[in-house]
């Protein structure tokens, strides 16, 4: 089975491990709440054509590791999974919203993002030295 995947126009793997956490990084992010977040962010993120490798919710910030088409930016993703996961967990935690400090904000702003894959000096070693080895192939009549 390959790693990658395909689309009508283009084979791809665009894996990235994401991080964010809630406002004030406040340790929230457990028992019922962790539980929601988990099956939200698996909704969303599938609705957008992604798929989770890995997903970690700790008390006060969130791992996800996620293989993303190249069809969707991720700002985009990440503007859906925070936004719409916070109206969620409003919604079906209330009390958190009474609470004078969140101020109708769940996450912190921004996230950490970074890309997983084969090991850039090796990509650049490919490239350098793709012409030498397609020559050496090459069939001679």
């Amino acid at each position: 089975m390959s790693r990658f995947s395909k689309l009508s126009h283009v084979i791809w793997h665009c894996e990235y491990h994401i991080v964010w956490v809630p406002k004030y990084r406040y340790r929230i992010l457990k028992g019922k709440i962790a539980f929601e977040l988990k099956k939200s962010i698996r909704v969303y993120s599938e609705r957008l054509g992604c798929e989770l490798v890995e997903l970690n919710v700790q008390e006060d910030h969130v791992h996800l590791l996620v293989k993303v088409p190249p069809k969707v930016s991720i700002s985009k993703l990440m503007g859906t999974v925070k936004g719409k996961t916070a109206l969620q967990i409003f919604r079906q935690f209330s009390y958190l919203k009474e609470r004078p400090y969140w101020g109708n904000h769940f996450w912190a702003k921004g996230y950490c993002v970074d890309t997983v894959g084969v090991d850039a000096e090796m990509i650049r070693l490919y490239v350098k030295h793709q012409e030498k080895v397609e020559k050496n192939l090459e069939l001679k009549f």
